[in-house]
């Protein structure tokens, strides 16, 4: 290889070389004139004419050359390092070359440029994808060639993976943040500061991938980091992995405050459309987190967080998931003796409710009198005044839900794409869904409308199969069978990140709404709505007598109590279905499954943000009832104890939040406090009667007729026929004619279901404070005998 005219350039050939004298264009003399200066080259490549003309090139343009031979690189370069390596593609065996190079570690950072003959495009796409830097041809000008090298030497190209930061998303890689933890580990170990390292993952990685491939992480991870910075400072250092995640060191900060920032990253994130391989999606952050403390080192730190991330996916609700031990299979400490001690209270919890609001009570009123003090008689004035307060609010709900606030008549935007979700247990909804999907096919909606079937089963159905080929029939239809989930919370959060729609309306398996449900539904919310809750309507009175009294009972919920509520108190609330939301704050918001009224607590998430609830009554949607006492206990049963925790998990917050108005605090205080008191309160009839007796010297010497006391029972008496009334009144149709439903349930509210849920609401509170939080899945009857609708 030597220098050559060729028109007027020098090249690099393999003939004889001529002079220097002799060539049209001399070769540029070396950096200040002193060989060597250029930096030491290594030159690569089987002894011969094309090597020597290498090295002669080399020289000759100012650079200092040893030599080395493949299979001898790696020693070479230990014992006189160079500043660049240029390497002869002998025989092809380029590829063998770069790989030896690089598996020298001196030899990972340093540039390499391949000199080939007669390179094609793929040669050269495979040499620079093996690990080169740069690649000439035999044929490039010296001086290109000496260019090359130099520009090489002065942005020395270092792997992604040895950069402290990547250059694209500004984040660790993954070895330099462990670097970075093992030493924020080490200072936690000697000035016991506190900290927190935090995984996030993102629940969609496995979609997306498997439809925009792998390049997808470093974007995913991108994307996350943008949002991290934006909210500030909470992050000291960010990094990622192989696999899309982003790392989070926390240094310095307590337990409550990593948990705080950790949930504003996660509903941040929830909240933003981003752009990723060039589609908009929607991102669910799954994070997991663990404090420094308690990581003995960095690679468990990182194991655990990972550990408690996988959680977190399972529930998709956006709330961080600290590590456990249980979570890597370790025994969750729960004693045999405690758990049966635990069972034999649930199982006397009966028994229990009887000593608490009643024995005690009349103990304490007796000792107290005979201390001197007459607490019993105050008492008798308490509760008289609770069932006059109980009665009045009924009949204030039932007066304001006369003029509730009317659907307005058109929507003030275009109607949007949108999406129902039907959340569904198969092996218990597996006779009634093929008939839901169909009437949610028949659905009437001016733009597209997709119906998604969110579900979850542990075995195989054959229903699967009908639903599949109603897919197949109809591309409205999009099954999401949600691996893992237990829950409904779990298969919602699922199908929000899929769906298409600005609009979601959630439904139970059992529900056929109006046809022009969605229609009505974005009247609401195109005029500063966000969720709008429609009115459940039981479409399987007939089956049985429970079926009739839940039939009245819903339209005193749906008809009567939640509108006259919502105009009332200036806030409505979501029912768990029938109900529609915009997406943007669902995805926001999600449902935790750990909650057994996943909806209100959803509720009093969306209320504290800002949220605009409104409650239509003309919005229908017609569902089945339990048909047996024992479903409705079980199903009664959840709900009540769902609202306790919500209760003691939002209301001193919400009073003291200056997101809530005074009128809107009255109702939270009269919807999540006097709701829990009332039942208590109504059981101290007992104890202050038997206290009564007592001081009396026995029943028979109690005078009935005390005025006030027969005003208190004659109201309360009156809030049923009231509401009894305003049901009727304000039911659908084909319900209003059914009157003797209506004095049936009046007579069996008064002298026992009242007192049914009253004592519903207690056992759910010993079960509470017992952590029995069971899920009792109501089972589906069937249509059975369907109401007739005219």
């Amino acid at each position: 290889m030597h220098i050559c005219e060729k028109g007027t350039d020098q090249v690099l050939t393999s003939h004889q070389p001529r002079s220097r004298e002799t060539s049209p264009r001399a070769v540029p003399a070396p950096r200040n004139g002193t060989p060597g200066q250029s930096g030491h080259v290594l030159a690569v490549g089987s002894p011969g004419p094309r090597l020597d003309q290498l090295t002669h090139t080399l020289r000759s343009t100012g650079h200092e050359v040893s030599h080395a031979v493949p299979g001898d690189i790696d020693r070479q370069v230990r014992q006189s390092p160079p500043d660049a390596i240029v390497a002869l593609d002998d025989t092809q065996r380029g590829l063998e070359v770069i790989r030896e190079v690089r598996a020298a570690p001196a030899g990972r950072a340093l540039p390499l440029v391949m000199v080939t003959t007669a390179p094609g495009p793929d040669d050269v796409a495979d040499l620079l994808r093996g690990g080169a830097d740069d690649c000439v041809p035999d044929t490039s000008d010296p001086v290109e060639l000496s260019a090359r090298i130099e520009a090489k030497l002065r942005r020395v190209p270092v792997p992604v993976e040895n950069l402290l930061l990547d250059p694209r998303t500004g984040l660790y890689s993954q070895r330099h943040f462990l670097g970075e933890l093992d030493r924020e580990l080490r200072r936690v170990e000697t000035s016991r500061t506190g900290g927190v390292v935090a995984m996030v993952a993102v629940a969609e990685m496995p979609a997306l991938e498997a439809r925009l491939g792998s390049r997808v992480r470093r974007e995913v991870a991108e994307r996350l980091a943008g949002v991290a910075e934006k909210l500030g400072d909470f992050c000291d250092r960010l990094g990622w992995d192989e696999d899309g995640r982003l790392l989070m060191l926390m240094p310095g900060v307590d337990e409550d405050t990593a948990r705080g920032n950790l949930q504003k990253f996660a509903n941040a994130v929830a909240g933003t459309r981003f752009v990723v391989a060039d589609e908009n999606v929607r991102l669910t952050p799954a994070i997991g987190w663990v404090p420094l403390a308690d990581c003995p080192d960095r690679l468990q730190a990182v194991e655990r967080a990972r550990d408690a991330v996988a959680e977190s996916i399972r529930h998709r609700d956006l709330r961080p998931v600290k590590y456990a031990a249980w979570m890597r299979g370790a025994p969750r400490g729960r004693r045999v003796l405690a758990e049966a001690v635990r069972g034999l209270l649930s199982a006397l919890s009966p028994l229990l409710v009887l000593v608490l609001g009643v024995g005690i009570p009349f103990v304490f009123y007796q000792q107290m009198y005979k201390l001197g003090w007459d607490v019993g008689s105050a008492a008798y004035w308490v509760v008289v005044s609770g069932l006059v307060l109980s009665a009045g609010l009924i009949v204030l709900e039932c007066l304001f839900s006369l003029d509730a606030t009317p659907r307005p008549e058109r929507p003030s935007q275009p109607y949007p794409p949108a999406s129902a979700v039907i959340a569904a247990y198969l092996p218990n909804e597996a006779a009634t869904i093929v008939d839901t999907v169909e009437s949610f096919l028949r659905l009437e909606y001016p733009n597209e409308l997709e119906i998604v079937l969110a579900y979850n089963t542990p075995h195989p159905m054959p229903v699967e199969d009908t639903l599949r080929e109603m897919a197949r029939r109809d591309p409205r239809l999009v099954l999401l069978p949600v691996a893992g989930s237990t829950s409904k919370a779990q298969n919602i959060n699922a199908a929000v990140t899929r769906v298409r729609g600005e609009v979601v309306g959630i439904f139970d398996a059992d529900h056929h709404p109006a046809p022009d449900a969605f229609q009505h539904a974005w009247h609401w919310l195109s005029n500063g709505y966000d969720v709008v809750q429609g009115h459940c309507v039981v479409r399987n009175g007939d089956s049985s007598w429970v079926s009739k009294l839940v039939s009245v009972e819903f339209e005193a919920i749906y008809a009567v109590s939640h509108p006259g509520r919502t105009r009332l108190y200036t806030f409505g609330v979501f029912g768990g279905s029938n109900g529609f939301w915009r997406t943007d704050l669902l995805a926001r918001t999600r449902m935790h499954s750990t909650m057994l009224t996943e909806d209100i607590d959803s509720t009093m998430r969306a209320l504290h943000e800002g949220a605009r609830f409104a409650t239509d009554r003309t919005l229908v949607s017609r569902e089945l009832a339990p048909t047996t006492l024992t479903a409705l206990w079980n199903q009664r049963s959840r709900w009540a104890q769902g609202w306790l925790q919500v209760s003691l998990k939002y209301l001193r917050g919400a009073l003291r939040s200056k997101a809530f108005t005074a009128r809107q605090k009255a109702g939270l205080l009269v919807l999540l406090g006097w709701r829990e008191i009332q039942p208590w309160l109504t059981l101290q009839i007992l104890p202050v009667l038997l206290y009564s007796a007592w001081r009396a010297g026995g029943v028979d010497q109690l005078d009935w007729a005390v005025p006030i006391c027969l005003l208190a029972t004659l109201l309360t008496l009156s809030a049923g026929v009231v509401q009894a009334l305003f049901a009727w009144r304000l039911a659908v149709p084909e319900l209003r004619r059914r009157k003797g439903w209506f004095w049936r349930y009046l007579l069996v509210s008064t002298f026992f279901y009242s007192h049914f849920k009253n004592f519903v609401a207690r056992q759910a509170l010993l079960k509470e404070v017992l952590r029995d939080r069971q899920w009792r899945v109501t089972p589906r009857p069937g249509d059975g005998k369907a109401v007739a609708r005219s």
